[in-house]
């Protein structure tokens, strides 16, 4: 019996050409090596940094290799927050725990935090707290759990006309949708190989040469000491390689998976009763986040699970109890509906045979959970 993989969000699996690539430099040797095997992997790593740089529309040098895109939001927001003589910190009350967990951190430590307020449709509403210079301001482009898509044109002008540096977490966004870093105008952003189908362990931090994070890691000085170590060349050739097939995929992927989800939610919507939905769009092609009140999310997802089919909450768990969402919380959905919430994200293995497997249990899957119950 097939699996039925529904949570392209967390991972995508890795594509075939990432594969080879990975394989054919994994033998590669430290490419700060003066000697000839050195210079050679030091080839690979840059004809990857070159080939990221023009599928995003960036500098070779502004391409910073880092080991997850967790990683490199900590290295922008801490680094732009101690490059600066200001102590005060905009963000979002949405963002994933990778920002979210860091400007927390850095408040604990003293600076002043400021979030944007959140609309019903998972949106930024205002920007107002952006006319007040800041150390920093981060934002994402996409939500991980809602797949709302964010103005970020609209805060990155916000925070550049009170002389804010801006980081974008694009970690759903790189390898989905089109991206131009220096059109795009921010100071730094994340993404991460293995949300387009690259190795897991490598991440990408664009970064201007100014104003450039302070640095938060220190050693050898690698990736202009912006993230110390030796560099993974294969895994840099491998992300290259996975890139560049997403990239060539962008527009035809975009309209195949928006038409799925559609099927999937009109159906959803047909058969099943109070159902709430939270993701709007203009949102991600691939993402849809939904709630069946009265139903908690793990047996949902265990009834799932048993069935072969693979999705997740969208939220963060703790030994085995279904916290609420913080996202869904934000857009003002109580807490029982939030903990009933579901999130089927489509990928690159999604196809029709994928979204029938899922129609033809969900109605019993959501009646058995709603017949179990909440948790207390």
């Amino acid at each position: 019996m097939d699996t039925f993989y529904l949570d392209h969000a967390a991972t995508t699996p890795m594509r075939e050409v990432a594969a080879a690539a990975w394989m054919e430099h994994a033998q590669a040797l430290n490419p700060a090596s003066q000697y000839g095997s050195g210079r050679k992997a030091r080839s690979v790593a840059d004809s990857a940094r070159e080939e990221i740089a023009s599928l995003l529309g960036c500098e070779p040098i502004e391409v910073v290799f880092t080991a997850s895109g967790t990683e490199a939001d900590n290295l922008a927001v801490q680094g732009l927050y101690q490059a600066s003589p200001l102590n005060r910190i905009v963000s979002t009350p949405i963002e994933h725990p990778g920002i979210l967990e860091t400007v927390n951190a850095l408040a604990l430590g003293g600076a002043e935090m400021d979030l944007l307020p959140i609309g019903p449709d998972g949106r930024v509403s205002s920007l107002a707290a952006l006319e007040i210079p800041a150390a920093v301001a981060t934002m994402m482009w996409a939500n991980n759990e809602t797949g709302a898509i964010q103005p970020v044109a609209e805060f990155i002008a916000a925070a550049q006309a009170s002389g804010t540096p801006t980081h974008i977490d694009a970690v759903q966004v790189v390898g989905h949708l089109p991206v131009n870093f220096a059109e795009l105008g921010a100071t730094t952003l994340a993404a991460s190989a293995h949300k387009f189908g690259g190795p897991r362990g490598v991440g990408l931090l664009l970064a201007r040469r100014s104003p450039a994070p302070s640095a938060v890691l220190h050693g050898g000085g690698q990736e202009r000491g912006i993230r110390p170590g030796t560099l993974d060349v294969a895994g840099a050739a491998a992300t290259a390689a996975a890139l560049r097939e997403a990239v060539a995929e962008l527009e035809s992927e975009a309209t195949r998976l928006s038409g799925l989800k559609k099927t999937l939610l009109d159906a959803i919507l047909q058969r099943i009763p109070n159902v709430l939905v939270h993701t709007t769009e203009p949102a991600l092609p691939g993402h849809l986040h939904l709630s069946f009140p009265g139903a908690e999310g793990d047996s949902l997802i265990m009834l799932l699970d048993s069935l072969r089919i693979e999705a997740s909450t969208g939220s963060a768990c703790s030994n085995g109890v279904n916290r609420a969402s913080h996202v869904l919380l934000a857009m003002g959905i109580t807490e029982t509906d939030a903990r009933g919430a579901i999130r089927f994200t489509l990928g690159r293995t999604t196809t029709q045979e994928s979204i029938e497997a899922v129609l033809a249990v969900i109605e019993d899957v959501v009646t058995r959970a709603r017949t179990a119950g909440m948790a207390f």
